[in-house]
């Protein structure tokens, strides 16, 4: 039977002209045979054509330098976590040099991008601060490196990494980002994990949440600024932020409402705290507006750091990023462009430990009946409340921190 020439021309790209050179790498052969029977199918099924498989996959290789790979199938044993190593406390993300440095960077570019910046917060109601400074902590305003083709790594990805079936969907969004023409190969960079462009979208989220802002018809997230901004702005919107509300407030939190009582699952009316005596640190009101909508107590080192009252944009600010710190690194950056205050409460010195101390920890209040949220480690609200609400019962002060 004869067949398409498209047909024939994807066999010779695929298997005729890759035939193995002696410097093909230990898995191509493999790799080779993984787009042919799961990528080039699902793609087809997308509505990715012909000629852009033979354009995109043609000489395509796994790179097996990336980190966290496990093998072909995403068969192999994942990379053991290092519980011997040093926990790192939340003061570590919040030196004032760091901030220093993204301030006066933030603040011109929002003086260059007046207009457009005034036309995004119209159009999707988030505030130009929040999204210079995720700006400034995804790439730094675009001037971090981004060296990776984020085909082959995606690919890469689904072939050997601990992920497969996610990022082979991330494959499928890739081509078709190369098949609409927004971009080109050479120029669609992404950092080791996929993360494309100055925003650091994978290739699905660029699919969902990347505008063409500045009008050229194509969706930039590489080299234009504006395109940039306008697509984070799009992303925390469709993500739920919430119009004409701040991320949050640093406050004074008084020894008689109890860490233990974190969480966004505890919201309540800011008003409701301000009658228990909580007030903000620059001893200015609540602005009238947020008196009677939810807020949440955040101590992202419980009584021995700064405290906060959150809004759930914080939390939209967190799909950017599952990351507490993360998020009030945005939120306290995005501040400081209007001030240079750096923030009120101390980071007090802290115990240190390792991520194995705290497993034990977690593992131990797991065993008293407390949802510390996974014992991996790592710190997040529900174990800083229940290491609280261990230390009540047994009739301490509750600090929600280990030590």
């Amino acid at each position: 039977m004869i067949r398409p020439l498209p047909f024939l021309l994807a066999a010779i790209l695929i298997f005729g002209s890759q035939s193995l050179p002696a410097s093909a790498g230990k898995y191509d052969s493999q790799f080779r045979q993984f787009l042919q029977s799961e990528i080039i199918p699902a793609a087809r099924k997308a509505g990715v054509s012909q000629a852009t498989l033979d354009r995109e996959l043609s000489g395509l290789a796994p790179d097996t330098s990336l980190p966290g790979l496990v093998g072909p199938g995403g068969k192999g044993a994942p990379p053991k976590v290092n519980f011997q190593a040093e926990f790192r406390t939340p003061s570590r993300y919040f030196r004032d040099s760091q901030f220093n440095s993204l301030v006066p960077g933030g603040r011109s570019l929002i003086q260059k991008h007046a207009s457009a910046l005034q036309r995004i917060e119209a159009r999707y109601g988030v505030p130009k601060r929040i999204i210079l400074a995720i700006w400034a902590r995804e790439s730094g305003y675009g001037g971090a490196k981004i060296p990776h083709d984020a085909l082959r790594v995606v690919a890469t990805q689904a072939f050997m990494g601990q992920r497969p079936d996610f990022f082979k969907g991330e494959v499928i969004a890739a081509l078709r980002i190369l098949q609409n023409g927004d971009i080109s190969r050479r120029a669609m960079k992404s950092s080791w994990g996929g993360a494309m462009g100055q925003p650091q979208f994978l290739p699905s989220s660029y699919l969902k949440y990347a505008v063409d802002f500045d009008g050229d018809g194509k969706r930039n997230i590489w080299t234009s600024q504006v395109d940039t901004m306008a697509s984070i702005a799009n992303y925390l919107a469709e993500h739920g932020w919430a119009k004409g509300r701040d991320w949050g407030y640093e406050v004074v939190l008084p020894e008689n409402v109890s860490c233990t009582r974190e969480g966004p699952d505890n919201r309540q009316k800011i008003s409701a705290f301000v009658r228990e005596g909580v007030k903000r640190v620059s001893g200015r009101p609540f602005p009238d507006h947020e008196l009677n909508k939810p807020g949440n107590i955040l101590l992202p080192a419980g009584r021995y750091g700064p405290a906060f009252i959150a809004t759930e944009n914080f939390y939209v600010i967190k799909e950017y990023n599952e990351s507490d710190t993360y998020a009030l690194f945005v939120g306290h950056l995005a501040d400081r462009y209007g001030s240079n205050k750096a923030f009120a409460g101390s980071w007090k010195p802290m115990k240190e430990t390792t991520r194995g101390a705290v497993r034990n920890l977690q593992q131990r209040l797991e065993g008293l009946g407390h949802d510390v949220g996974g014992a991996d480690g790592l710190i997040g609200f529900k174990t800083r409340r229940s290491i609280g609400k261990d230390q009540e019962k047994n009739g301490f002060f509750a600090t929600c921190w280990v030590g």
